[in-house]
C-alpha cells in the first residue's frame, strides 16, 4: 500500500530542495514516490490505484478545494500540506476534520516528517482495516507454533510433498498461516460469537444498516436455511416464493413444515417476474390456507429479493402488508444495495424495524461484492431471540470455520464503508448503463440485426427504472404499478427470435450458441435463456473487460452473417460431435434450434407452465423421508402426469425448482412437464446443447426418467 502521491511543480528552489529529501527519505522508508502532473491527474491516479496512502501538496498553490475533491473519493486518506512562514491558514472547525497534517518548508528536516508521515500512515491502515482481520494478520505475523489443528501447521506439511509443494507455492505462505484452528482464544470464536469475531459482526451490521449480523461461511444456501429453521418449528406453515433458491426447498425437506406459494409470473423469454401484490394481502393469504390440507396461518414468509434476473421489488410494500412475524428476503444477488441511493426502499434494510416483526436478509458476500467464494451474511432488524437463532445457527456451521472466508466477509464490508465504497458501487452502475448505451447505439447502426438490451426506452436517468404497467418491453402481463424495479447492474441481452409482443420469429438466434461462441473467447455468461443472456457488472468489471464483451458480441455478428462452418466458428462445439457437425454452419444450427423452440410455442408454453403450479399431495419432508424409506421408483419422464415427485426438479439455468418433492403434475400444471421435454428434446437433437435438470436422469439410450413414490 506505500505509494505516496507529491503534488508539487513551485519551480521555486526553498520548494522544490525540501521535497527532494524528503523523496529520497521516503524511498528510504520503503514507500514508492509518483508525482502528478495536476490535481486532474491526482484525482484519477488516486481512483484508479487504491494503494496511494498520502498525498503531499503546496498550500500555496491548492489549499482546501483539494482537500475536499480528495474528501469525496476517500474520507480517510492521509493529506499533508507545505506551507511557508507567509502562508495563510484559513480553516474553519469543519475543515480541521480533514485528515490533514501541515510542514513547514525546511531543509534537514525530511527524516522527521518521512517519521509523521509513516505515523500516520499506519493510522490509516489501522482506520480502514476492520477488527477481525486486523487480529487475524496480527496473529499470522506472531508465528506462534501450534499444536492443534489445522494438520498442514500454516503449510509446513504440505512443504514436505512435491504435490504439497507445488500446492503450498501457487497459493502462497499467508493463506497457510491465516488458516488457523477454532482453539486460538485471542482470535474469538464464530460459534458463539465472541472476541474479534463478535467485533467483525457488529462492525458489519453498522455497515449494512442491520440490527444484528451473522457470518456464514458455507454460503447462502446455508444462510437461507439457518433463517428457516429457526423461523418455522415443525408442523407451523410457510409461505416461500415460488422462484425460491433449491436451499429453501432442501431447508423444507428438512423440517416439517406444510408450503403455502407465493405464485410469481414470468414472460416469454423465460425471465422470472415478482409476486403480484394480492399474493401479500391476508385475504389471499387465508384462501391458500383453505385449501391446504393440514395449514395454518403462516409466521414465516420468504421473498427472493431480487429475482436471478434483477427485478427488486417495493419492500416497504411488502413489509406493511404481510402480516407475519417473519420476512425473510433472500438477497443472495444483491449485497450491495444498501450503499446507492437509487436502491432505497427496495432492499431488506431499507427503513426501520416494525414493532412485531423481524426481516431478514441473507445475501452472498462472494457473488457481487469482494469476498471468496461461500462468503455469506445474515442480516436482522427487529428483536428476537438471539439465543435459540444461535443454535439454529450452529446446527449449519462447522466447528472449523475457514477463517480466511470470515475475514473476507469483513474485508468485504470494509470495501462498503463511507465514500470509497459509494464510488464502487456508483461506478458499476455507471459502467453498465454506459454498456447499455453503447448496445442500443450498435443496434441502431446495424444494417441488419443486432442485440438489443431488456430495458426501457428512456434510461437517461441513474435509477432501478419501473416495470410500468403501461409499456411492452417487459413482456409481463397485468403487473402492478410502483411495484418492481429493474436493477441496472443486472443486464440482459435479447437475441433475435422474439419479438416485443412475446410472438416468436420466423427465423431466430438461439442464446445458447451466443453463450458457446463466448466461452471459446474466456467470456462466462452469468445465465443463458432461451433468447436472452444475462451479464453481472459487480465491481470487479473494469473497462476492459466491458470492452471485450463488446467485441465478442460484435465478432459474433461478423461471423454469423458470413455463416461460417460450426467447425471454425465454434470449434469446442464440433469437437462434442464431428461426424454431427461436419459440414454445417451455424445458421443452420441456430434454425434448427429455433424451430424446436417454436414447436413447442414457446411464448405460450412458459405463461402456462407457471400459471398453474403442480398440485401438492405431500410435503417436501414427508417426500424425502419416503424416498429414505426406498417407497420410491423410476419412471419415464413422459409418465410424470398423475404421479407424486419424490424430489425437486429444476433446470440451470436459472435454478429454480419447477416441482417440488410430494406435488403432482396434473394435466392443468401439464406445461410444466412440456417445457422439460423441450428441453430435452433440444438437447437430444444437438450435441453440447443438454441442459442440466436436476432431478432428471439421462439414461444411456438417450432417455430421461424422474423418481417418483411409489403408489399403494
Amino acid at each position: 500500500m506505500n505509494i505516496f502521491a507529491i503534488l508539487n511543480h513551485s519551480g521555486v528552489f526553498f520548494k522544490e530542495e525540501p521535497v527532494r529529501e524528503l523523496h529520497a527519505s521516503l524511498e528510504k522508508a520503503g514507500y514508492k514516490v509518483v508525482y502528478p502532473v495536476d490535481a486532474q491527474d491526482l484525482y484519477k491516479m488516486i481512483e484508479m490505484n487504491p494503494r496511494i496512502c498520502g498525498v503531499l501538496f503546496d498550500w500555496d498553490k491548492y489549499s482546501l478545494d483539494l482537500c475536499s475533491e480528495i474528501n469525496a473519493l476517500n474520507e480517510k486518506l492521509p493529506l499533508y500540506a507545505f506551507a511557508n512562514q507567509h502562508s495563510t491558514l484559513d480553516i474553519s472547525l469543519t475543515d480541521l476534520r480533514l485528515n490533514l497534517h501541515f510542514f513547514e518548508y525546511a531543509l534537514d528536516m525530511a527524516d522527521d516528517i518521512a517519521l509523521k508521515i509513516n505515523q500516520a500512515t499506519e493510522e490509516y491502515k489501522d482506520q480502514i482495516m476492520p477488527p477481525f482481520t486486523k487480529a487475524l494478520f496480527k496473529y499470522v505475523e506472531e508465528g506462534k507454533y501450534t499444536f492443534c489443528t489445522p494438520g498442514h501447521m500454516g503449510g509446513t506439511a504440505f512443504q514436505k510433498s512435491p504435490a504439497g509443494s507445488i500446492f503450498y507455492d501457487f497459493y502462497g505462505p499467508n493463506a497457510f498461516k491465516a488458516d488457523v484452528s477454532i482453539s486460538m482464544p485471542e482470535l474469538g470464536s464464530l460459534l458463539d460469537h465472541s472476541g474479534p469475531h463478535k467485533e467483525a459482526e457488529e462492525y458489519i451490521a453498522r455497515t449494512f444498516n442491520a440490527d444484528s449480523s451473522y457470518i456464514v461461511t458455507n454460503g447462502t444456501s446455508t444462510s437461507n436455511k439457518i433463517v428457516g429453521m429457526y423461523s418455522a418449528p415443525a408442523g407451523s406453515t410457510v409461505l416461500v416464493d415460488r422462484n425460491c433458491h433449491k436451499s429453501l426447498t432442501h431447508m423444507m425437506m428438512m423440517s416439517d413444515v406444510t408450503p403455502i406459494y407465493f405464485r410469481p409470473t414470468r414472460n416469454a423469454y423465460g425471465i422470472l417476474g415478482g409476486i403480484p401484490q394480492s399474493e401479500f394481502t391476508r385475504e389471499v393469504i387465508e384462501q391458500k390456507v383453505a385449501a391446504t390440507p393440514n395449514a395454518t396461518m403462516p409466521g414465516y414468509a420468504v421473498i427472493t429479493n431480487s429475482t436471478y434476473d434483477g427485478l427488486l421489488y417495493n419492500t416497504q410494500y411488502i413489509k406493511e402488508t404481510l402480516d407475519t412475524k417473519y420476512i425473510h428476503f433472500d438477497s443472495a444477488w444483491v449485497p450491495y444495495t444498501n450503499f446507492n441511493k437509487i436502491y432505497e426502499g427496495k432492499c431488506g434494510m431499507s427503513g426501520e424495524a416494525m414493532p412485531g416483526k423481524v426481516f431478514y436478509e441473507t445475501q452472498s458476500t462472494h457473488k457481487l461484492l469482494a469476498a471468496f467464494s461461500q462468503a455469506s451474511m445474515i442480516h436482522v432488524k427487529g428483536e428476537f431471540d438471539k439465543e435459540s437463532f444461535n443454535e439454529a445457527f450452529m446446527m449449519h456451521t462447522s466447528t472449523s470455520p475457514q477463517y480466511g472466508i470470515v475475514a473476507s466477509t469483513e474485508t468485504a464490508a470494509a470495501m462498503m464503508r463511507g465514500n470509497t465504497g459509494k464510488k464502487l458501487i456508483q461506478d458499476s452502475i455507471d459502467r453498465a448503463i454506459r454498456f447499455r448505451k453503447e448496445i442500443k447505439r450498435l443496434q441502431s447502426e446495424s444494417d441488419s440485426w443486432f442485440f438489443d438490451v431488456w430495458q426501457p426506452e428512456n434510461i437517461d436517468t441513474t435509477e432501478c427504472w419501473k416495470l410500468d404497467p403501461k409499456d411492452s418491453w417487459h413482456g409481463f402481463k397485468d403487473i402492478d404499478d410502483d411495484h418492481m424495479y429493474l436493477d441496472p447492474i443486472k443486464v440482459t441481452l435479447l437475441t433475435p427470435g422474439m419479438n416485443e409482443n412475446s410472438e416468436m420469429s420466423e427465423t431466430g438466434i438461439p442464446a445458447s450458441i451466443v453463450a458457446k461462441y463466448l466461452d471459446e473467447r474466456g467470456i462466462v455468461v452469468e445465465k443463458t435463456g432461451p433468447y436472452n443472456l444475462l451479464f453481472l457488472f459487480s465491481i470487479g468489471i473494469d473497462k476492459s473487460k466491458a470492452m471485450q464483451l463488446l467485441r465478442a458480441l460484435t465478432d459474433f455478428k461478423r461471423g454469423f452473417d458470413l455463416n461460417l462452418t460450426v467447425k471454425n466458428f465454434l470449434p469446442s462445439l464440433y469437437n462434442e460431435d464431428p461426424s454431427f457437425y461436419e459440414g454445417m454452419r451455424v445458421q443452420e444450427l441456430a434454425q434448427g434450434i429455433h424451430d424446436l423452440t417454436r414447436k413447442y410455442r414457446l411464448p405460450e408454453l412458459m405463461f402456462k407452465a407457471f400459471d398453474v403450479l403442480p398440485e401438492l399431495k405431500v410435503t417436501p419432508h414427508a417426500a424425502w423421508q419416503e424416498e429414505l424409506r426406498g417407497n420410491v421408483e423410476e419412471v419415464p419422464l413422459a409418465d410424470l402426469v398423475d404421479r407424486v415427485s419424490a424430489n425437486m426438479i429444476l433446470p440451470y439455468p436459472p435454478g429454480v425448482p419447477l416441482v417440488l418433492p410430494g406435488e403432482m403434475v396434473t394435466a392443468e400444471s401439464r406445461p410444466v412437464l412440456d417445457f422439460l421435454e423441450m428441453l430435452c428434446e433440444i438437447g437430444a437433437h444437438y450435441p453440447g446443447f443438454e441442459t442440466d435438470i436436476h432431478g432428471v436422469y439421462a439414461q444411456k439410450d438417450g432417455s430421461y426418467t424422474v423418481k417418483v413414490l411409489k403408489q399403494n
